[in-house]
């Protein structure tokens, strides 16, 4: 059976093993053959560290929750965050929406509406992914890594978790909260292209590239369904 093969964080070559378990408890942290750097400091580092290294974008911090750990709540961190975003447009449109009568508005209208919006987020989000994984698939050949689709997602729903702030962002509500969830949206595409970058081992043009591919399917996916709805 091939061993289970990691990443360094620090040049992204793979390695065999973490750390090495000697007796009486003895761990000594494996070195990476090619940089002769700890192929992965962050596993004697406290989780709050590495979720700060992680806000930060570092690209080590990327490489060791994606390649060297077991973390597995991408599936649940995807649901999660598409409700905060049907939450959040939802909101904003029964704000616009003004009624001096509080009996006109139908409590199966209101929930019809956080369903629709739950379908648009989920239809972006999922054009995004296709923008995405499209031209991956058209650039395989002059790639130096093999693409992983599996993998590719995984880090880009992981990457997503900046999602989550915008249910503080609608709760504290206050005369900046648009540009909160500008400052939100660019977070996350960051953290989206880091991702990317870590995956590929590419250059953070060709990252950047990529996730630009994938908003601009985003955003022609919502134009488009938006219009529909004007139309109806």
């Amino acid at each position: 059976m091939a061993a289970v093969l990691y990443k360094c964080i620090e040049c992204s070559q793979e390695a065999n093993e973490l750390h090495r378990d000697y007796s009486n408890g003895v761990l000594k942290i494996t070195i990476c053959k090619s940089c002769q750097k700890p192929v992965d400091k962050y596993i004697e580092y406290d989780p709050v560290i590495i979720l700060i290294d992680a806000i930060l974008c570092k690209a080590q911090a990327y490489r060791h929750i994606i390649f060297n750990t077991t973390l597995n709540i991408h599936g649940k961190l995807f649901v999660f965050c598409l409700l905060c975003e049907a939450y959040l447009r939802w909101s904003q449109l029964q704000g616009s929406k003004q009624s001096s009568d509080p009996a006109d508005i139908i409590r199966y209208t209101k929930e019809w509406d956080f369903y629709r919006m739950c379908g648009l987020a989920a239809l972006e989000l999922i054009m995004f992914l296709v923008g995405v994984f499209t031209f991956l698939w058209l650039i395989k050949g002059y790639l130096e890594t093999i693409f992983e689709p599996a993998m590719m997602l995984k880090a880009l729903l992981l990457s997503s978790y900046g999602k989550l702030l915008v249910i503080p962002a609608v709760i504290w509500e206050h005369d900046y909260s648009p540009l909160c969830l500008h400052l939100i949206k660019v977070f996350v595409l960051t953290s989206n292209s880091q991702a990317v970058r870590v995956i590929l081992n590419c250059s953070r043009r060709l990252s950047l590239l990529v996730i630009f591919i994938g908003l601009l399917m985003e955003t022609s996916a919502s134009y488009i369904f938006q219009k529909m709805e004007w139309s109806t």
